[in-house]
C-alpha cells in the first residue's frame, strides 16, 4: 500500500524522524513546518493523510484540523494528531475538531504504521465512492451527495460481556444514539447482519472469547462489511490494537473510558457511515439511471444490448428456449400530432405499465426507442411467446388510454413481432432482426396483430 502523507511539525527533528519512518514503508511524504503551509499543501496537492502536531506557533493543530474539515476540498482527508498532550480533554477537543485519531509522542512504530494503513484504506474506499458520485454529478444525472448534511441519530450495537460496563457505556451513548446491547458475541453477529447499524462497539472484556474473532466475522459478511467497528480495550494492549486495525477495526478507545471521548469517537464514526451510505446510494442511483428509461421506468436500450447476449448464452448453455417480442404502438405519430407530446408521453407511460403487468417475473421488458418496446422471455417456446404477446395485444386494445388534458381518452392498439432463438446460429442482432421483420409484417398486414418470425 502506498499513499501521500503530509507531516506537519514545527520541530525539524520531529519532521525528519516521522519522514524517515514513513519513507522506509514506501510512503510518499510531504512536510510542513506550520499550519498555514499545511493548509496550502492540502489545498493544492492530493494528500491521503495528515500527521499533525498540536503545539505549533501562530496556528495550533486544533485550528488547522478545523479548517481542513470545514473546506469541501479537504474535509475527507484523515487527520491524525501527533502530540505530547495525553489528557482526555485534549483528545475530545481534537475529535470535535474533526481528527480521526491521536498518537502520543514518542510515537510507537507499530501503532503509527497500523493506524496510517488503516486510515489510508478507509480513505481509498471513500475516494472511490466520491469519484463515482462526482461523475454522476458532472454528467448531470443527480445532485452530488453532501457531506455537510445535518447530523442524524445513529443506531449503535454494543457488544459487552459485563453488565457493569454495559451500563456505563450505555449511559454515555444514550444522548447521541439508539443503542442495542448484547452480551453474546455470536448473537451480536446475527443481530448486526439482520438489522441496520451505524456503529458496532466491541468491548474486549470477554473471559473465554477472542473479541477479534467477532471483528473479523463482521468484516467478512456482506451485510456488515462496511459498518464501523470501535474496539474498547485495556491500556497497554498495543499488540491487540495493531492486529485489530489490520483486520479492519475502524477505531479504538482505551479503558478507563472517558464518556466524552467515547461520544466524540462514536459521532465521528456515525457521521462517516452516514456519509459513505449516502455516497453508495448515489452510486447505485447513478447505475439505475444509466440503465433505466426515465419516462417509462423500464430498462433502456443500453441495458438490453448488454444483457441480451448474456441471456442467449445462458439459454444455449442450458439447452433451453428463449423468445423475444418487439412491440410498436400503432399510429403513435398521430397521437403526438393531434394531442401533443405531453399526451404522447402519457400514452407511453401507460403502455409501459401494461407491458409490466403482462410479462412474467423472469422476463425482461425494455423500451427499445421511441414507441418500440422489447420483451425478452427466457425458457419460452414459440407457442408460449405467442400467448404472452396476444395477452399484451388484448390488454392494450381492451381499455382506452386516458389523457389528463381535457379528460380525453384514446383507443390505442399495438403490433407485435416475435422470434425464438435458433440452435447454434443466432446472435442478439440476428434475433432482434427477425423479430423486427415479423413486427413490420404485422404492420403491413393491417396492424393490431401478432406475427411470429419464420423458423
Amino acid at each position: 500500500m502506498t499513499a501521500r502523507i503530509l507531516v506537519v511539525d514545527d520541530v525539524p527533528a520531529n519532521l525528519k524522524l516521522l519522514e524517515a519512518r514513513l519513507v522506509a514503508e514506501y510512503f510518499d511524504v510531504l512536510t510542513a513546518s506550520d499550519g498555514r503551509s499545511a493548509l496550502a499543501v492540502c489545498e493544492n496537492t492530493p494528500v491521503d493523510l495528515v500527521l499533525l502536531d498540536i503545539m505549533m506557533p501562530d496556528m495550533d493543530g486544533f485550528e488547522v484540523c478545523e479548517r481542513l474539515k470545514a473546506n469541501n476540498r479537504t474535509t475527507h482527508i484523515p487527520v491524525v494528531m501527533v502530540t505530547a498532550l495525553d489528557q482526555p480533554s485534549d483528545r475530545v477537543r481534537g475529535l470535535k475538531a474533526g481528527a480521526d485519531d491521536f498518537l502520543t509522542k514518542p510515537v510507537n512504530d507499530l501503532q503509527l504504521m497500523s493506524r496510517v494503513k488503516s486510515l489510508v484504506r478507509l480513505k481509498n474506499v471513500s475516494d472511490e465512492l466520491r469519484l463515482r458520485a462526482q461523475t454522476a454529478h458532472t454528467i448531470g444525472l443527480q445532485e452530488l451527495a453532501r457531506a455537510d448534511r445535518p447530523d442524524e441519530p445513529g443506531n449503535v450495537l454494543l457488544v459487552d460481556g459485563r453488565a457493569s460496563s454495559q451500563e456505563r457505556l450505555l449511559r454515555a451513548l444514550k444522548p447521541i444514539a439508539e443503542v442495542a446491547v448484547i452480551s453474546d458475541p455470536q448473537a451480536a453477529l446475527f443481530e448486526a447482519a439482520e438489522n441496520s447499524f451505524d456503529l458496532v462497539i466491541v468491548n474486549a472484556n470477554f473471559d473465554d472469547y477472542d473479541p477479534l474473532r467477532l471483528c473479523s466475522q463482521l468484516r467478512s459478511l456482506e451485510r456488515t462489511r462496511f459498518i464501523p467497528i470501535l474496539l474498547v480495550t485495556e491500556q497497554g494492549s498495543e499488540e491487540m490494537i495493531v492486529r485489530a486495525l489490520e483486520l479492519g477495526v475502524t477505531d479504538y478507545i482505551m479503558r478507563p473510558v472517558d464518556p466524552n471521548e467515547l461520544v466524540a469517537r462514536s459521532l465521528t464514526q456515525i457521521r462517516r457511515k452516514h456519509c459513505n451510505d449516502q455516497l453508495r446510494a448515489s452510486v447505485q442511483h447513478t447505475i439505475e439511471l444509466a440503465i433505466t428509461d426515465d419516462l417509462t421506468g423500464l430498462h433502456n436500450r443500453r441495458y438490453l444490448d448488454s444483457h441480451l447476449k448474456l441471456l442467449i448464452d445462458r439459454a444455449r448453455a442450458r439447452g433451453r428456449p428463449l423468445s423475444i417480442c418487439i412491440t410498436d404502438i400503432d399510429r403513435f405519430k398521430l397521437v403526438n400530432d393531434t394531442h401533443g407530446h405531453d399526451a404522447g408521453d402519457e400514452v407511453l407511460r401507460e403502455f409501459a405499465r401494461r407491458v409490466r403487468a403482462t410479462v412474467r417475473g423472469a422476463d425482461l421488458a425494455c423500451r427499445f426507442g421511441g414507441e418500440e418496446f422489447v420483451i425478452v422471455m427466457p425458457d419460452t417456446t414459440p407457442e408460449m411467446a405467442a400467448i404472452v404477446a396476444e395477452r399484451l395485444r388484448l390488454m392494450v386494445e381492451g381499455r382506452a388510454f386516458g389523457i389528463s388534458q381535457g379528460d380525453t381518452v384514446l383507443n390505442v392498439t399495438a403490433s407485435l413481432g416475435i422470434a425464438t432463438l435458433r440452435p447454434g446460429d443466432d446472435t442478439p442482432e440476428a434475433l432482434l432482426k427477425r423479430a423486427d421483420t415479423a413486427l413490420y409484417e404485422a404492420k403491413n398486414n393491417g396492424r393490431n396483430r401478432v406475427v411470429a418470425a419464420a423458423a
